[in-house]
């Protein structure tokens, strides 16, 4: 009789089946975030290109730039008065960090969020090594992110083949430097959502670390500016006399991050964590559906407030130079005032501002909405259903967290303004809260996915993400209105300094109001999936 040897188990073996389920399962999320991105990078030249013309107006932006060192705070020193390398000045940082939060997000996603839902257990009872989910993770991550750098490099080709390669191996080596720290993170967490906050707080780190050095000089050589791995990019200068030598420290940093997470993974059962989370108190106040969603979704709250407060404060500190910075380029004020009216510049930098910030609480509104989603698909709902709690009381709880959240943000974001400001408090609260409507139809729309075809819900990204695409580039790029009228941002009033508009407001409000109840009778309606 012959006996069959069983097949040998290594700390890899399951990776590859692995990979392509994580690919699966993130084929949305991947090629929806790697394209935004993308279009945000090359569609970069043609707008630097139709501002600033002429050699000598590129020149007197380096001047402005030196001499204001908020605007270098914000976006970094420029080097070069080239196409390449003000795009690389432009929207490097904001690139980098696009590709940070779609690194961490696929990371945690296959590696905490399976083990806390019990999902990775099952499948390490099968032939799968120790190391294989955190590997498929990874490489999922490396897929996303090389993709990113190669098209970034063959769109900015044009503008010079080795600054193009420069600035894509640098968007790739960023975005993969924040995949590993989340993979050390979410071995020393027990939670996805703290080792999504925590990987999120690194982030914000670099970025306040980058723009404290960036401020206090104009080259780019403050040490607080190398501490951060954002600032490396900078320091690359693609388009600008190439540091090839700072992407070694992109790749250091990886390969000592991921040696750490392998190490760690290695140390741990399936489920457990280094930093396990302490237990609540023994009696607790989780009477009510809006109790438990508070609970749960309080830390990203929390962290939201405190960036949009610390946005508003930022941007409202760099009103008073943005007269200064546009100077008389007739083409940069036409699209300040293209995206905040045309009642002023002051005025209509205002508004242009706090429409990016009510673009971005849109992904604050989608990702707390689809927290519904991730507490049916996690089986944590099921229990809380089990009693005397209905699917659309249960739910309400969430959106209440949702919409109120968004509420909380943009009016915090609106004290942060009139703090930098100085002046016009009432008129800028007011301009921050009349996004709402706009914010909470995005959310609605979440609602509805999740309601009718909860497989469809994280499509809610792709919405938001496409209107944070229209909302960004599109005023830059003179876009039709037609195209532009597809956001509902489009149509809200531009304040401060101009008219209010109660019709569109109202409407929008209408129609947040109807999704809303569509997307909650079809959860009424459907069943709930495990």
């Amino acid at each position: 009789m012959t006996v069959l040897a069983a097949p040998r188990l290594t700390p890899l073996t399951g990776t590859v089946p692995l990979l392509r389920l994580a690919l699966r399962r993130d084929r949305l999320l991947i090629p929806v975030w790697v394209a935004v991105n993308t279009l945000m990078v090359l569609s970069m030249p043609t707008s630097l290109e139709g501002l600033y013309d002429t050699p000598a107006a590129r020149a007197g932006l380096l001047r402005q730039v030196d001499a204001n060192s908020s605007f270098r705070a914000l976006i970094g020193p420029v080097f070069d008065d080239s196409l390449g390398a003000l795009t690389a000045w432009r929207v490097g940082v904001f690139a980098a960090a696009l590709a940070a939060v779609t690194s961490l997000l696929v990371v945690v996603r296959h590696t905490r969020d399976e083990e806390e839902s019990g999902r990775q257990e099952l499948i390490a009872s099968g032939m799968v090594g120790r190391r294989a989910s955190l590997t498929a993770a990874l490489v999922a991550a490396a897929v996303a992110n090389a993709a990113l750098g190669l098209l970034v490099t063959a769109g900015l080709a044009g503008q010079g083949a080795a600054g193009a390669a420069a600035f894509g191996l640098g968007l790739a080596g960023a975005g993969m430097l924040f995949a590993t720290t989340a993979a050390v993170v979410a071995q020393l967490t027990q939670s996805a959502r703290l080792a999504r906050g925590l990987t999120a707080a690194a982030l914000g780190a670099a970025f306040v670390l980058r723009a404290a050095g960036d401020s206090a000089r104009t080259d780019g050589s403050s040490p607080l500016t190398w501490l951060s791995p954002l600032g490396w990019l900078e320091n690359l200068r693609a388009f600008a006399d190439e540091r090839w030598w700072v992407l070694g420290l992109f790749a250091a940093a990886i390969l000592a991050q991921g040696a750490l997470a392998y190490g760690l993974a290695g140390r741990r059962d399936v489920g457990m964590s280094f930093l396990p989370t302490l237990p609540g108190p023994p009696t607790g106040r989780l009477g009510s559906a809006f109790a438990l969603a508070w609970r749960l979704q309080r830390g990203g709250v929390l962290g939201w407030s405190a960036g949009f407060l610390l946005a508003g404060v930022v941007y409202g500190g760099l009103t008073e130079g943005a007269a200064d910075l546009v100077g008389d380029n007739d083409k940069a004020r036409e699209i300040i005032e293209r995206m905040g009216g045309r009642s002023g510049l002051t005025d209509a930098f205002l508004a242009s501002m706090i429409g990016m910030l009510g673009l971005i609480a849109s992904l604050f509104v989608v990702a707390s909405v689809l927290r519904l989603h991730g507490e049916e698909t996690s089986g944590r709902a099921e229990p809380v259903l089990a009693n005397a709690v209905g699917r659309p009381r249960w739910a309400a709880g969430h959106l209440a967290i949702a919409f109120g959240g968004a509420a909380l943000i943009m009016l915090l974001a609106g004290l942060g303004f009139a703090a930098g400001y100085g002046r016009q408090t009432l008129p800028v609260l007011g301009a921050c809260l009349v996004q709402l409507p706009a914010v909470w139809t995005v959310g609605a729309l979440t609602l509805v996915l999740y309601g009718w075809a909860p497989r469809l819900a994280p499509a809610g990204w792709a919405v938001a993400a496409a209107i944070l695409l229209l909302g960004w580039i599109g005023p830059a790029l003179d876009a039709p209105s037609a195209v532009l009228d597809v956001s509902p941002f489009a149509h809200l009033p531009k304040l401060p300094g101009g008219e209010m508009a109660w019709g569109p407001v109202l409407v929008l409000l209408l129609s947040a109001l109807v999704l809303s109840a569509v997307g909650l009778a079809g959860l009424r309606r459907r069943d709930m999936t495990t």
